[in-house]
């Protein structure tokens, strides 16, 4: 029986949080959806309510198997990185909230499993995306990367699952 994978890949942010849905069978990537979920200008609370309703929408659509979002990175600026976690707590409480397995991962490590390379810029993030999933468009920045997180999680998934148990040399 050939296994059937649906992540959802999220990337996270205060004003435009990223969404991207990629199904993963028979070691074929196959484009499902994405978007971004664009947040009212005010109040923190409202973007934060709105995180949360629509991921929770996008997760009782597809019921995806399994998510994985970006990581916190370290902002210069306090406040923006504040709001971040903020938004991240929003989106994963989203998701855990239906029993989803969650994972993380860094922005080096999504451009790394995309791009091949860690300091891969954005565009480079997108036309690989468009790529690999056959798109007739170049998705935009913020759902390109919810679709690279998506992809790193199906790449990181597969090539642990391949790599052959070793034991450890008792002494």
């Amino acid at each position: 029986m050939i296994r059937k994978e649906i992540v959802l890949g999220i990337d996270p942010g205060s004003r435009i949080t990223g969404y991207g849905l990629v199904a993963a069978c028979a070691n074929e990537l196959h484009y499902l959806d994405s978007g971004c979920i664009r947040m009212p200008k005010e109040g923190m609370m409202l973007r934060l309510k709105t995180i949360y309703h629509c991921l929770v929408q996008i997760v009782q659509k597809y019921s995806p198997t399994t998510a994985a979002i970006e990581q916190v990175f370290m902002h210069a600026n306090p406040g923006s990185a504040l709001k971040l976690g903020q938004a991240r707590g929003a989106a994963i409480v989203a998701v855990v909230e239906h029993e989803i397995p969650l994972n993380e991962y860094s922005a080096r490590q999504i451009k790394q499993a995309v791009v091949g390379t860690g300091g891969a810029v954005k565009q480079q993030v997108q036309q690989m995306v468009k790529l690999l999933l056959n798109l007739p468009h170049t998705p935009q920045a913020d759902a390109a990367d919810a679709l690279a997180i998506a992809i790193c999680h199906i790449n990181t998934q597969q090539y642990a699952v391949a790599q052959p148990f070793k034991r450890q040399r008792s002494q």
